[in-house]
């Protein structure tokens, strides 16, 4: 089977701002296939406002929602192959950056938080942590990084409609 092959554009301008300094705007856009564009920037965290945006997502946050987005897909693909019936899926993900050795930063642990709705019946704790260990180790994101990821199933919640 052939690889795949995916494309994103950044594009970002100098503007205004003594660049020389670092007193630049972050602020950049994503762009990306089937037209949609994304207001982006530095984390105010890494870069203080006003050269950074805060309501523009942040390389970051973005890692973090690709972490959760790729998980989610693939367990709703895993637990409907397993016969369950997934109406609603919302985790509440969490980054978490640290130093490594040489001082530079990192996203060291990623913790998903999903809470899960079902139809029909719902899986026990033990398939419903089954079925979550199968999409973590199933997913493409996951499998291309070495940050650690968690789930946290502890607080999972599920119901039946």
């Amino acid at each position: 089977m052939a690889g795949h092959s995916y494309t994103a554009t950044v594009e970002w301008r100098r503007g205004e701002g003594d660049f020389a300094k670092g007193r630049y705007s972050r602020a950049h856009v994503w762009r990306f296939d089937g037209g949609i564009e994304i207001a982006a920037s530095a984390s105010p965290y890494v870069v203080p406002k006003p050269f950074s945006v805060e309501e523009a997502i942040d390389p970051e946050e973005a890692f973090i929602a690709s972490l959760s987005s790729c998980h989610m897909l693939t367990f709703i693909d895993i637990a409907r192959r397993a016969g369950f019936v997934t109406e609603s899926y919302e985790d509440t993900a969490e980054g978490v950056m640290e130093r490594l050795e040489a001082g530079r930063w990192w996203v060291a642990k990623v913790t998903l938080r999903p809470t899960l709705v079902f139809s029909g019946s719902a899986p026990d704790a033990a398939t419903l942590a089954d079925l979550h260990h199968k999409a973590h180790e199933a997913c493409f994101i996951a499998n291309s990084v070495k940050t650690e990821i968690v789930i946290d199933a502890p607080r999972l919640a599920t119901k039946e409609l």
